[in-house]
């Protein structure tokens, strides 16, 4: 049995995930290293955006009455799109930013139609971890077939995507989201061991071959986090959470310096302060002058990059592009999540939500995607479904039984 392979809730469609598995597809992106087989960029493109309007159509035709659940979430990712169609309508950005606008509404929208089946339970969870694990599967093949193009020296040897165009950050990434998720569903007694070992154990390979730090420490406070929420009542997270820390501190003893090569990289102590080149380029997106418009709504939506170099930080992506209004309202998803969160009751549930939100907190200082469509949101938005409450059960309608004439004489008889 494999992790969450318990029985659907009564009323959910397996087509949702469908739909789920098309949102993974289109956020996968369309850059990244050589595949073994070359894939055009626009083909690629194509695929993802083919994704992402099947999604759509399909989420519209299970939900065609429209039916939604209130969303504080939602509503704080709807008034993003709006700040970012504003931000994008002068096109500083380029025809580009229209589109990616497009793109943000369509995914949008589709997540509030999938909204209609959030009830606190796990069902979005076990589509979750089904396909990213379904992605490492393909990155774990591309492994085996051609080592060299898996692991090439333009990464410095770090895991990348040879079927499909993938990076080491990503990988790393949702290596780490289904493996804290799945060790979370085993906590819960919602899965079985071996089942989740099927997916912790190359995930966790996987991970450490990317030398992904940002995901790695996302991973173990994430998790340290949302099992610490579950301290007081689970005997078995109290458990796992003893052997961790007694397994930490064994290996921080006996392999502290294999630890720190790994984590290092090989960089210099110069370019590990700079956060590989990072802040250098943070510095001079701060520093760049801007207009007030500029700098309230932004330059529109665009490839998350600055002076032509990756920004890699959700925060100052989100400033560039959608300004000050759109720092503010990604905060706000944050904050309204985490609140919502600790206001919950002790449950397997509200540690996944804890798990999600911390694990893309952390993520978003050195890697962007917070205010575009992305895994990071798609994460938040399994975060949103765990702490909706149940929707209330609406009774049957008791069926009205029709009054039987009594005869006169039968009247009198009941009087005598």
């Amino acid at each position: 049995m494999r992790p969450g392979a318990e029985p659907r809730p009564a009323g959910t469609p397996r087509t949702v995930g469908v739909v789920w598995g098309l949102l993974v597809l289109n956020t996968l992106g369309s850059a990244g290293a050589k595949t073994i087989i070359p894939l055009p960029r626009s083909l690629i493109q194509l695929v993802t955006m083919g994704a992402l309007v099947s999604a759509f159509a399909l989420a519209l035709a299970l939900n065609v009455r429209l039916r939604i659940r209130p969303s504080a979430f939602l509503f704080l990712l709807t008034l993003l799109l709006v700040s970012s169609v504003i931000s994008s309508a002068h096109l500083e950005s380029g025809v580009g930013a229209l589109f990616r606008c497009v793109r943000l509404a369509l995914f949008v929208g589709t997540v509030w139609l999938l909204s209609r089946w959030w009830d606190g339970g796990l069902t979005f969870v076990r589509h979750h971890i089904r396909m990213y694990f379904a992605v490492l599967g393909s990155v774990a093949a591309g492994l085996v077939v051609s080592p060299g193009a898996a692991l090439p020296d333009l990464y410095g040897g770090r895991l990348v995507g040879a079927l499909w165009p993938l990076t080491p950050p990503q990988i790393g990434q949702y290596a780490a989201v289904i493996t804290g998720l799945t060790v979370l569903l085993v906590l819960g007694r919602r899965t079985d061991r071996a089942g989740a070992a099927f997916v912790i154990v190359p995930s966790l390979v996987l991970l450490a071959l990317t030398h992904t730090r940002t995901a790695t420490l996302g991973l173990f406070i994430g998790l340290a986090l949302a099992i610490g929420s579950l301290i007081l009542t689970s005997g078995a997270a109290r458990r796992f959470f003893t052997w961790a820390v007694l397994c930490a501190a064994v290996a921080a003893v006996a392999l502290g310096s294999v630890l720190e090569a790994w984590f290092l990289r090989g960089q210099s102590q110069e370019n590990f302060s700079s956060l590989t080149g990072r802040a250098k380029v943070w510095d001079a997106l701060l520093a760049a002058p801007r207009t007030t418009s500029e700098q309230m709504f932004g330059v529109g939506l665009g490839d998350k990059s600055f002076g032509g170099l990756p920004i890699d930080n959700s925060w100052l992506a989100v400033y560039n592009e959608q300004g000050l209004i759109g720092v503010a309202l990604v905060a706000a998803i944050i904050i309204v999540l985490g609140g919502v969160a600790l206001l919950r009751p002790t449950s397997l549930p509200r540690a996944c939500a804890i798990f999600l939100i911390s694990y893309c907190a952390i993520a978003s200082y050195t890697e962007a995607g917070l205010g575009d469509a992305s895994p990071y949101l798609l994460h938040l938005a399994v975060a949103a479904s765990l702490l909706a409450a149940p929707a209330a059960a609406t009774p049957a309608p008791t069926p009205e039984v029709p009054l039987r004439r009594i005869p006169r004489w039968a009247q009198r008889s009941e009087v005598t």
